[in-house]
């Protein structure tokens, strides 16, 4: 163990210890979804008795909820405890997926893995929430269309499913900024890059606001599209601070322009400590 310290003192893994530490992060992962499906059975009362209040809001007693089986009431709570072990799971396999980026940081900026998972963490909470705030506007707008005196006969787990799925479009859709950080970090996008790409951001969040949103009126997309704008420019403005610290640390004031460039900001403190060794050889 000795001998391959001084042989790689900055303990670099080969790429199949980067499988074997990949393996063990899914396996915690999973785990951890499948303890918040345990949770999410037990829970299964109050999530779709929550669901149900917002169709009678909306529907009062035309809006129905249907079992199209004798397994579907059986089905549909298999579903909600899959879809609320991922949601409830979500800060741990969270923090699986950061602890796997870690090892490929610097010691200095090993500590980005603690404030990517809270980071990580805060933000998906924070679109959950923001899409569990939207349901009841959803459902009201879209049950607007059914025409008077008929009834709303919805399948259940179409319901269910469709609910969760926004739940998560909108935690997930908050986590894009901290992926831009977090492939700025390893020197995979350059802050250039993401500054001459900010069109084509302002055309993927409206898009993608456009898609996941369900609500027909225009302002509860406009309002998440400038929401996802705010967390990309966020993204920029923190890879902008760490490139200025790498070209204040390697005496470098040219900002950087590709990734090419990136990778050689990270590279060059290792070639500064070699270059006095091979001097003084010489």
């Amino acid at each position: 163990m000795k001998v391959s310290a001084q042989r790689d003192p900055q303990r670099r893994m080969g790429v199949l210890d980067h499988l074997r530490e990949l393996r063990k992060r899914l396996l915690w992962s999973l785990a951890g979804v499948l303890v918040g499906v345990i949770i999410g059975w037990f829970i299964f009362d109050p999530i779709l008795g929550y669901l149900q209040g917002v169709l009678l809001d909306a529907a009062g007693r035309a809006g129905q909820l249907n079992f199209q089986t004798l397994g579907g009431a059986l089905d549909l709570k298999f579903t909600v405890a899959l879809w609320a072990g991922l949601i409830l799971s979500s800060p741990w396999w969270i923090v699986q997926i950061a602890t796997f980026i870690g090892p490929g940081l610097r010691k200095k900026e090993r500590l980005f893995v603690a404030i990517f998972g809270t980071t990580g963490i805060i933000l998906f909470a924070a679109g959950a929430l923001a899409g569990v705030m939207v349901i009841p506007q959803a459902v009201h707008a879209l049950i607007a269309f059914v025409p008077e005196g008929a009834t709303t006969l919805l399948r259940a787990d179409a319901f269910v499913s469709f609910c969760m799925k926004l739940i998560l479009a909108f935690g997930v859709s908050f986590l894009i900024p901290e992926i831009l950080v977090a492939l700025n970090l390893v020197g995979a996008l350059s802050v250039r890059s993401m500054l001459r790409g900010w069109k084509a951001a302002v055309v993927v969040c409206f898009t993608f606001a456009a898609m996941v949103n369900p609500v027909p009126s225009p302002i509860p997309m406009i309002l998440q599209a400038l929401a996802l704008l705010a967390l990309y420019f966020v993204a920029v403005g923190v890879s902008a601070v760490h490139e200025s610290r790498l070209r204040r640390r390697n005496g470098i004031t040219r900002p950087a322009r590709s990734f090419r460039l990136t990778m050689n900001l990270r590279r060059r403190p290792k070639q500064l400590k070699d270059s006095p060794a091979r001097a003084s050889s010489s």
